[in-house]
């Protein structure tokens, strides 16, 4: 199985695991462990929990990043499937290094495309690109590796 179809498996999981918590409202630790019992590679479980553990510690900055991009919009309208792929893609964004932006991107603008509504895709686009870029701006993107080895040479060629 390729590396890309993993991790996207490995995100499909926890989504659904978040997705459980926010509905339940409790512990995610039974459904966590139930739902991650499929993932062998232990790398992949570790990202798995890395990611469910940050998105849940950071749920009030991720859900303020959003809101920020939502004018006119209540975040609690928003579609809860569509918040919590928003909360993952951010989450990888920020605490992520390894991670190119553009793979969190397209993985949750994919992922949204299985799970969520016809219009979820170009929604979730629009807010990640508008973070992104304002993490650029700030210089607040801590990014490492070739992800954005075409970004850095086109920066540096657009400068002479």
């Amino acid at each position: 199985m390729a590396k890309f179809s993993k991790r996207r498996i490995v995100r499909e999981k926890v989504l659904q695991i978040l997705y459980a918590y926010e509905l339940n409202q409790d512990s995610h630790l039974i459904t966590k462990d139930e739902i991650l019992l499929e993932i062998k590679d232990e790398n992949d479980k570790k990202f798995a929990e890395d990611l469910i553990n940050r998105v849940i510690i950071n749920k009030d900055n991720l859900d303020k990043r959003i809101k920020d991009r939502v004018t006119n919009w209540e975040i609690s309208r928003i579609a809860l499937l569509d918040k919590v792929l928003l909360r993952i893609g951010i989450c990888e964004l920020l605490f992520f290094p390894e991670i190119p932006p553009k793979v969190s991107i397209n993985e949750t603008i994919e992922i949204a495309k299985l799970y969520s509504t016809t219009s979820s895709g170009k929604f979730i686009n629009g807010i990640m690109d508008a973070i992104l870029s304002e993490l650029k701006e700030k210089k607040e993107l801590n990014k490492s590796g070739r992800g954005l080895v075409e970004e850095t040479i086109s920066k540096k060629s657009d400068k002479k």
